[in-house]
């Protein structure tokens, strides 16, 4: 039995010292090459380290006017382009009605496009969307809350609604914009230019409760230590003075990296604003003036490394491996 224990030991002992003499397994090489000697045809061998980082897509208007087939485009392009979800900002139907029938036809119609993402898509409300309590109450019906937030590997996403006024301010701005566009169609007399609509400052620069105010500021007070903060709006509130604007959310932001990102002007700008990047979107399908030169479709995508890289890419320019537009023969 003793006999027996020993060599049972031993032969343990063996396979124990194979396995640890086992080769470790080295890490793959990544550039290869068999020139070995004198010139290289490349300028360096140091590589960009492995980050670890993700990329967004953004989309911008598709109403105030939507040109068939854009946003559909647009949809194929973001999943060859292959982003790990893609934001919005607003315009996504024509809206402006109380007819639920007729909201239920359009966000169908926009649902029905966007399920062909290969990615997590996150509505936005613009003017179009939000016009009248009945299309608020529709929102929530199908998309639930108006303003939110979300945080994806350390980035903070605030998703606000720029259309936010109280429902009589509301109702008051619905009336104005229905006649205003009575006559711009010739419907009724009058100049769009001298229209109670177009001298509302909600027409332009949207409008914000105390409310969202004081959800974004807790937001903020309990996610100081993020990596890097996305602002995203429909109407620049940045542009508005009072306490309805952004400023006093600014004032919270002002000691972190943050971006702010809106569109609803139909022509793309960028401007540094207290030391930070503010761009207004050009369109996905919106209406355009053709004497803008900045009034072009496209997709943006954001590379969120150490910080992010934001590139804004032309849809014309986006082609198949055929080289053409898709959707396009």
């Amino acid at each position: 039995m003793r006999t027996s224990l020993i060599i049972v030991f031993a032969l343990l002992g063996i396979i124990g010292c194979k396995q640890t003499e086992q080769p470790v397994e080295k890490a793959p090489v990544k550039f290869q090459h068999v020139v070995d000697s004198g010139p290289k045809p490349w300028t360096s061998e140091t590589f960009e380290t492995t980050e670890d980082d993700f990329t967004f897509g953004i989309i911008s208007d598709l109403n105030g006017g939507e040109r068939e087939g854009v946003y559909a485009t647009a949809v194929e392009q973001l999943n060859m382009l292959d982003p790990t979800f893609v934001l919005s900002v607003g315009d996504l139907i024509d809206g402006g009605t109380e007819d639920t029938l007729q909201l239920k036809k359009e966000w169908d119609s926009f649902e029905e496009r966007t399920a062909k993402l290969n990615m997590p898509f996150f509505h936005l409300g613009g003017n179009h969307d939000l016009t009248n309590p009945v299309m608020r109450e529709f929102w929530k019906n199908r998309f639930g809350p108006r303003y939110y937030h979300f945080i994806y590997e350390d980035v903070l996403f605030l998703m606000m609604d720029s259309e936010d006024y109280e429902e009589e301010r509301m109702m008051e701005i619905y009336t104005a914009r229905a006649k205003a566009l009575k006559i711009i169609s010739g419907e009724i007399e009058g100049k769009y230019e001298e229209s109670e609509y177009y001298n509302m400052p909600e027409r332009s620069i949207g409008g914000m409760s105390k409310e969202q105010l004081d959800y974004f500021t807790k937001v903020l007070e309990n996610n100081t230590d993020v990596k890097w903060t996305f602002v995203l709006m429909h109407k620049p509130l940045w542009m508005r003075e009072d306490e309805k604007g952004l400023g006093p959310l600014e004032d919270v932001l002002a000691d972190r990296d943050y971006t702010v990102i809106n569109g609803h002007f139909h022509s793309f700008s960028n401007q540094i604003r207290k030391g930070h990047s503010y761009t207004i979107l050009g369109t996905t399908g919106g209406s355009q003036n053709p004497k803008d030169s900045m009034a072009f479709d496209h997709v943006s995508l954001v590379r969120m490394a150490k910080k992010p890289v934001i590139t804004h890419l032309k849809m014309e320019g986006i082609l198949t491996e055929q080289g053409v537009v898709p959707g396009k023969k």
